[in-house]
């Protein structure tokens, strides 16, 4: 039986590549007896678009500037 580390490992690998016949099997095996696994199963498609719209944001929201009040203490 699979793990939960190999589960997600392959759940993940799933999004990107066709899994073997063996290696669904297997996972169909763990997600029947496994909640967490099936709850991360059904939050991978979230997960993903989540991580997609991240890293094609625009530039200019992903500069970080520090607090006013900080600066302010900081200089004065």
């Amino acid at each position: 039986m699979l793990s939960c580390h190999k589960a997600t490992r392959l759940m993940s690998e799933s999004q990107e590549r066709p899994l073997s016949q063996f290696e669904q099997l297997s996972l169909a095996l763990h997600t029947v007896m496994c909640n967490g696994c099936r709850q991360f199963e059904r939050q991978l498609p979230i997960i993903r678009s989540l991580a997609h719209r991240f890293a094609h944001r625009p530039e200019t929201t992903a500069t970080v500037q520090e607090p006013q009040d900080r600066v302010e203490k900081d200089g004065g």
